[in-house]
């Protein structure tokens, strides 16, 4: 390492200097919009404002990731392409991780700073993000009156509308299984897909077979286990998400209406894959474990 405080690494003579002509990385990331789209309300501007923004739009962009990557997942499993469909899940994961870690950044949000311009939000809230609703959709937690909170936004609404109507990544594993040769009962293949998916006792037994003979149906075996993750990591952003809300606005009404933190802390009962859980109160052990 060099004790000159004037070393500096030379740009290589084969470096990109001219774009009068040329795409530089802000033209491909389209920067100017992006980085010009926060646009605080305090007044006078409070400067905490910016992270509240900041945090959310990224968080937006990552559930745009992810609805894209469930949509190809779902789409995978259509057509019986397992192999791909769990490196899509694989991906979603990593963004679930991101997702959660982010809420440390907002945690250190203090209740005074963001009283100082909370009232500028007026109505708005997470609540009515519909990204979020997609992929909750698309997941299988679907709930038609959700539809509605978005008639002020109507490509919002018809996207919703569309995932409402069509297989759920459960829905469409299930299937896979189905066509695999495993039993699955007849109404979960033929049902009314607005409605949200409801436990089956029936399938459970179909689950402890592939677990209890995991290495005969291994593929089968690893997609339970990786839509389990999937589920896992949904429910710790929602415990970090009511904890952060909880840290920051206490027993407050939230924003959009809804009663704040017990609102989400009613959310942490929903489940997307019930019988993916009820199974593992079902497999038998195969003797003690080795001393």
């Amino acid at each position: 390492m060099s004790d000159d405080p004037t070393a500096q690494r030379d740009l290589e003579p084969g470096v990109q200097r001219d774009f009068r002509a040329a795409m530089s990385y802000g033209d491909y990331l389209h920067l100017d919009e992006v980085l010009s789209a926060q646009h605080p309300l305090s007044v006078p501007l409070r400067h905490d404002e910016l992270l509240f923004i900041v945090q959310h739009q990224t968080s937006e962009l990552w559930l745009k990731l992810m609805l894209h990557e469930l949509r190809a997942v779902r789409q995978l499993l259509r057509v019986d392409d397992l192999r791909p469909a769990l490196k899509g899940l694989a991906r979603v994961k990593h963004i679930q991780t991101t997702l959660t870690e982010q809420w440390s950044v907002l945690a250190t949000l203090t209740p005074s700073e963001y009283a100082e311009f909370r009232s500028f939000l007026a109505t708005s809230s997470g609540f009515q993000s519909w990204q979020y609703r997609a992929v909750e959709f698309i997941l299988g937690n679907k709930n038609a009156e959700m539809a509605r909170v978005f008639d002020h936004h109507p490509q919002a609404q018809q996207m919703l509308r569309d995932l409402l109507h069509e297989r759920s990544i459960y829905d469409e594993f299930l299937g896979y299984l189905h066509r695999q040769g495993h039993a699955v009962p007849a109404e979960l293949l033929d049902r009314d897909w607005t409605q949200p998916y409801r436990f089956n006792a029936d399938l459970v037994p179909t689950f402890t077979r592939i677990y209890e003979h995991a290495r005969e149906h291994w593929m089968a075996y690893e997609a339970c286990e990786e839509l389990i993750d999937l589920e896992d990591n949904f429910q710790l952003w929602r415990f970090r998400h009511l904890k952060t809300v909880e840290r920051i606005i206490g027993s407050k009404q939230g924003t959009g209406g809804s009663s704040g933190v017990p609102f989400l802390r009613r959310a942490l009962e929903l489940t997307f894959f019930p019988e993916l859980y009820a199974v593992r109160g079902e497999i038998q052990d195969v003797g003690d474990a080795p001393s």
